[in-house]
């Protein structure tokens, strides 16, 4: 089922902080597809968007942009742009369609970005992100949250984003998700702000210090259990982007270990399934080559025997004329050859 302005939205129950556990917003990654599956994994963990500009969506093709899985929920909305009267048409239409909250991107160093003034490079224009909050606060009733960089190029002021965040939180945004490393904004692509600027945990612990009456959740790094809860003893949350996408299966466990609840009761086989009924289903709706939707479930198999050969099938572009059931057929047979001795 598909989220429109008019059809329901799923809310499962907040038992804990909406941002305890999240999965980052990636560019060309977190689609509708990806979140799709990534929701099969885990009832509890909040999915992002990846960004969309705010023109684009009021200009390029509100539904194309929009549109998403009822399933997806709880799911959230991340917007680019610096006009703050922008944003907020973004941000209405965003909340008209379900979306649970607006996240403004104050993270992204691509030149891209870089040169629409928005992105990263807001965080040297505080008070116009504060204006852009404001605005988009006045317009919808779900919450308005900030996602940013600890500082820019090779600053390191502690200053820096403590005022940053001060004049954004006066603004009414109580929510930051902090990128615990600078953006780097002249030399290095996107790819490598992701790894070259050092991490500074450190910073972020300071922030929630500074403002403990406003939710800080960390995000850079983090790949493993006990970097999670350790980040949890002293934050309100924390935001996985890549190893969520190369590493699926570990949401499989967030529910129990984050959220008190169940794991997942899907086998990787009954999700792989799912995946294919969900193919065959968005190629009669809207024509969706099932490649579109393969490519995010690559790393399902990740460390076990026969991944490779699994993952060479699915990524195989000879088969992409073939039906995704009969594909599925062909990665499933790969899952009993015997390892070589």
């Amino acid at each position: 089922m598909e989220n429109s302005p008019t059809s329901p939205a799923a809310t499962p129950p907040a038992t804990f902080s909406p941002w305890r556990m999240s999965v980052a917003p990636m560019m060309d990654w977190t689609d509708r597809h990806c979140r799709y599956f990534h929701r099969l994994l885990t009832r509890q963990t909040l999915l992002y968007t990846e960004m969309v500009n705010a023109g684009a969506i009021i200009h390029g093709g509100t539904e194309r942009h929009l549109r998403f899985n009822a399933e997806e929920h709880p799911v959230a909305l991340q917007l680019g742009g610096n006009e703050p009267d922008r944003l907020a048409e973004a941000a209405r239409l965003g909340a008209q369609w379900g979306y649970g909250e607006i996240n403004l991107n104050c993270g992204c160093p691509s030149d891209r970005v870089q040169r629409g003034a928005f992105g990263a490079s807001l965080m040297k224009a505080p008070q116009l992100v504060a204006d852009g909050v404001k605005a988009m606060k006045d317009v919808v009733d779900v919450p308005v949250t900030v996602k940013h960089r600890i500082g820019i190029d090779k600053g390191e002021d502690y200053g820096f984003v403590r005022d940053f965040v001060g004049t954004v939180a006066d603004a009414g945004c109580s929510v930051f998700i902090v990128h615990a490393r600078n953006a780097w904004l002249q030399g290095l692509s996107p790819k490598e702000n992701r790894d070259i600027p050092p991490l500074r945990y450190e910073v972020v612990h300071q922030l929630k210090a500074d403002f403990p009456h406003l939710t800080i959740a960390i995000n850079g790094g983090i790949q493993a259990d006990e970097v999670v809860h350790g980040q949890l003893a002293r934050l309100d949350g924390v935001m996985i982007g890549r190893e969520a996408y190369h590493n699926p299966w570990w949401l499989a466990r967030w529910d129990q270990l984050y959220y008190g609840g169940e794991p997942c009761t899907l086998t990787r086989e009954e999700v792989e399934l799912a995946m294919v009924d969900y193919m065959e289903r968005e190629a009669a709706l809207h024509g969706t080559p099932w490649p579109h939707i393969a490519r995010h479930m690559l790393g399902l198999r990740h460390g076990l025997r026969g991944a490779r050969l699994w993952r060479q099938v699915w990524s195989n572009h000879l088969l992409k004329d073939r039906p995704a059931r009969e594909v599925h057929a062909l990665a499933l047979a790969t899952t009993l050859i015997p390892e070589p001795v």
